[in-house]
């Protein structure tokens, strides 16, 4: 058995919110504090490195690295990696329409997947534009591209306007708050421990893969360890994915990051997809939708995913999830669907340098 790695979240959080007076601003403003980066970096941000590379009236994109941290046990990246890169500049958009006080939240995010992404992608960035906005709601869409500007992703996002009472002043002066500095690396950047290597392509039924997982046999891919993420339970066609809700995970928001519940529901979803391919298959996620009802809370408690396989035909299956607090209360449902490849292993899944659409 795997000797268990010290989990990141044990380790003191990084990262620090902006005030409540940032939505004393119009939202026209907060862009420009954000332009002129003059907000600190939340948690999540010094978790993954997800940061902004440009904010503009019509435009906002944040670029996320392609760290080994990303991994599946097979190498590439889950398909809701995207997420994590999305999520952030979807919102982003809508903030010139916001009136001091309003913020946006996710309602809906509808993901569609173009092609895999891994290390060799060396960057996803994620760019978002405004599609209708009103008093109540907004919609947007994002494509999500890897350095050399081929598309891996396809979103939309349907977001609610809400507005904090009382409305909070506005802040006397605009100016960065000093940020720490750390001795260490932040976890995307350090080197791999030795226990989550050398990655291997699976070599038996996807089955018996996953109960290694769950066993502790099997580290089960870098992304798990960093995300705190903990596969409990795996029968054929269903799982239960569990992580310890720390305060990692929190965005600017001081909740859980939107785009990390995206790719937490998808990670459940390939799982379940993955218990049903027979030894020197694999599966490739196709799209997910994804609705948030209400906030993921980082208090230190488990959160569950169980995902459930509801179709499997010969090269194609469709799965639901949903995501459950600590309380049982549902925080996210999810459904999507896979191309089941039951000739094509694991390591055969490659970052290919040709350029032809869908098939790299």
């Amino acid at each position: 058995m795997t000797e268990p790695l010290t989990p990141i979240y044990d380790e003191p959080v990084r990262g620090t919110y902006p005030s409540l007076a940032w939505l004393g601003l119009h939202g026209r403003d907060r862009m420009s504090t954000g332009r002129a980066l003059k907000i600190p970096r939340p948690p999540m941000h010094h978790l993954t490195g997800l940061r902004p590379v440009a904010i503009e009236q019509d435009e906002v994109a944040w670029e996320l690295p392609a760290s080994p941290w990303f991994q599946t046990a097979a190498g590439p990246f889950l398909g809701g990696i995207s997420a994590l890169a999305a999520d952030a500049p979807l919102g982003g958009v809508l903030f010139p329409h916001l009136e001091p006080g309003a913020y946006p939240t996710s309602s809906e995010l509808s993901m569609s997947f173009l092609r895999p992404a891994g290390v060799a992608s060396e960057k996803l960035v994620a760019r978002a534009r405004l599609i209708d906005v009103g008093r109540t709601q907004g919609l947007s869409e994002a494509t999500v591209a890897d350095a050399r500007g081929r598309v891996v992703a396809h979103m939309t996002s349907r977001l609610f306007i809400k507005t904090i009472t009382p409305v909070p002043g506005p802040p006397d002066e605009l100016t960065l708050p000093e940020q720490p500095v750390y001795d260490t690396p932040d976890p995307w950047e350090r080197p791999l421990p030795a226990a989550l290597g050398p990655l291997r392509a699976g070599e038996t039924s996807g089955i018996d893969a996953l109960r290694r997982i769950a066993s502790g046999e099997s580290p089960g891919g870098p992304f798990m360890h960093l995300f705190g993420m903990r596969l409990t339970e795996a029968e054929e066609g269903s799982v239960r994915l569990v992580i310890h809700a720390s305060e990692w995970l929190n965005s600017a928001a001081r909740a859980i990051y939107g785009g990390f519940l995206a790719l937490f529901v998808d990670a459940a979803m390939t799982f379940a997809v993955t218990s049903t391919i027979p030894a020197g298959g694999s599966c490739a996620a196709l799209d997910v939708k994804v609705h948030f009802l209400r906030p993921g809370i980082a208090d230190g408690r488990e959160l569950e995913c169980r995902a459930f396989v509801v179709h499997r035909g010969r090269r194609f299956a469709v799965t639901q999830a949903e995501l459950l607090n600590p309380d049982g209360k549902p925080v996210v449902i999810a459904s999507g669907s896979s191309m089941v490849l039951a000739d094509r292993p694991w390591g055969s899944i490659v970052i290919a340098d040709e350029d032809s659409p869908g098939d790299d």
